[in-house]
């Protein structure tokens, strides 16, 4: 009973409005940054190696390398701290979680691409 009331709530803040990817894709998330008594929107791009839990509580992980540091972020997909997530390209892999990618460095590093009319394009 208490489950069933528990998800009724959860449910109205799910949002409809993302886009859907997987493992292997390059996001751009638009993340909402509080400074002071001002708010910007801050871009982190990078390529999703894995996706967790369900309904509200889903999260995803992007990995990005800066300045040669890899750099992960955990983000919680139906969070109101996030403006939007747009993907740039679709990755072809075989697996859903790309933790392999954190030992690998380079261009070995790299995830490939799919062609065809799936994939997104970068036209804007």
């Amino acid at each position: 009973m208490l489950r069933k009331e528990i998800a009724d709530v959860e449910a109205k803040y799910l949002r409809k409005d993302l886009p859907d990817f997987r493992a292997g894709d390059t996001v751009r998330v638009h993340t909402k940054i509080k400074e002071g008594d001002k708010e910007r929107i801050q871009l982190y791009e990078g390529v999703v190696i894995a996706s967790s839990g369900g309904s509200s509580r889903a999260m995803f992980t992007v990995r990005k390398v800066s300045y040669g540091v890899g750099v992960e972020r955990i983000f919680p997909l139906h969070s109101p701290r996030i403006d939007k997530v747009e993907v740039v390209g679709r990755g072809h892999v075989r697996r859903s979680r790309l933790y392999y990618l954190r030992g690998l460095q380079g261009k070995a590093a790299r995830v490939q691409q799919e062609e065809g009319p799936g994939a997104a394009s970068k036209q804007a």
